[in-house]
């Protein structure tokens, strides 16, 4: 709850940063702290509160929401591994000093060859694309990660070899939280600019915020908020008490993103002309909106996880 809350505050006023502490707390520090043995827990945790930035790399160009469909391969030789491929959409990545890796050691087995591995980024064999020019969340890099031949010694597999799936589907579970209440503080920090600036603005001898049109506008708007925090928080609360949470995660990601895309856009048309420049903060905000609905689980693969659990509660 303490890192979900603060995800949500610093979306108020930057989405980017609060993905990249998102990131560090859920994707990169909770493989390590469940999966880890307890060399790589001393070695590496330490860091990743101190002084180094991870990064989690499982997206490729060809697999996205067939997430384990990836390509990148790690054959062993001797008691090292070599990884060969290239990760696509990762954040974190041109900062990061730390990387968690899925490959697969087999393919033949499908994704029950698939492994995590930890790298370091003084690893010869990795490199860092280009950064990608995105829409929103700019200050938030996204980057290609290469792995040309990039040896990785045995004791550096995260968990069992071939279980790194379900190290991956867990993550993921988690994150869907985070990346919602990011989209939580999104919707509010649009709010907040909106409103004192609609309370002073006058047109026909009153503030714009008192015509009845205008006040239903940011009445859905906070209501829609309040809805996606509950949600939000009560994914948490499952997942802190170690309850089921997967399904619950699902649906607060897909309604805060619908919800932070909704309301920016909205909050745009009640500035009016301000709220279409880059003097304003609205139209950035409405910018970092879109990647809501498209990473950590598009909203279709969303929808399909809520389906899935609905129709096996009424079997």
């Amino acid at each position: 709850m303490s890192a979900i809350l603060t995800i949500e505050e610093l979306a108020r006023i930057d989405p980017s940063v609060s993905i990249f502490v998102d990131v560090q707390n859920t994707l990169v520090g909770i493989p390590l702290r469940k999966w880890g043995n307890l060399a790589q827990q001393e070695k590496w945790l330490p860091r990743l509160c101190t002084d180094t930035v991870g990064s989690f790399c499982l997206s490729e160009n060809s697999s996205g929401s067939d997430a384990f469909a990836l390509k990148t391969t790690a054959k062993r030789d001797g008691k090292n591994f070599v990884l060969n491929g290239s990760k696509a959409w990762i954040t974190n990545s041109g900062e990061a000093g730390f990387f968690v890796v899925f490959a697969n050691i087999d393919p033949s087995l499908g994704y029950k060859g698939i492994t995590a591995f930890l790298l370091d980024k003084q690893n010869p064999g990795l490199s860092i694309g280009n950064r990608e020019d995105k829409l929103g969340i700019r200050a938030s890099s996204t980057c290609e990660v290469i792995l040309n031949n990039c040896v990785v010694p045995e004791e550096d597999v995260l968990g069992e070899l071939g279980k790194g799936y379900k190290i991956a589907i867990e993550v993921l579970n988690e994150g869907r939280i985070g990346v919602a209440a990011q989209m939580l503080g999104l919707a509010q920090g649009a709010l907040d600019v909106t409103i004192p600036y609609i309370n002073q603005r006058t047109q026909f001898g009153k503030p714009i915020s008192s015509f009845q049109g205008v006040m239903f506008d940011y009445a859905h708007a906070a209501t829609n908020i309040e809805a996606a925090r509950l949600l939000v928080y009560n994914a948490t609360r499952l997942q802190e008490e170690g309850k089921p949470f997967t399904k619950q995660a699902a649906m607060a990601k897909l309604f805060a993103s619908n919800v932070a895309a909704d309301v920016s856009s909205k909050c745009i048309e009640l500035l009016g002309g301000v709220g279409f420049t880059k003097d304003f903060p609205a139209e950035k905000f409405f910018r970092d909106s879109k990647i809501g609905q498209i990473y950590e689980g598009t909203s279709n693969i969303q929808l399909n996880t809520i389906a899935g659990f609905v129709k096996k509660e009424y079997e």
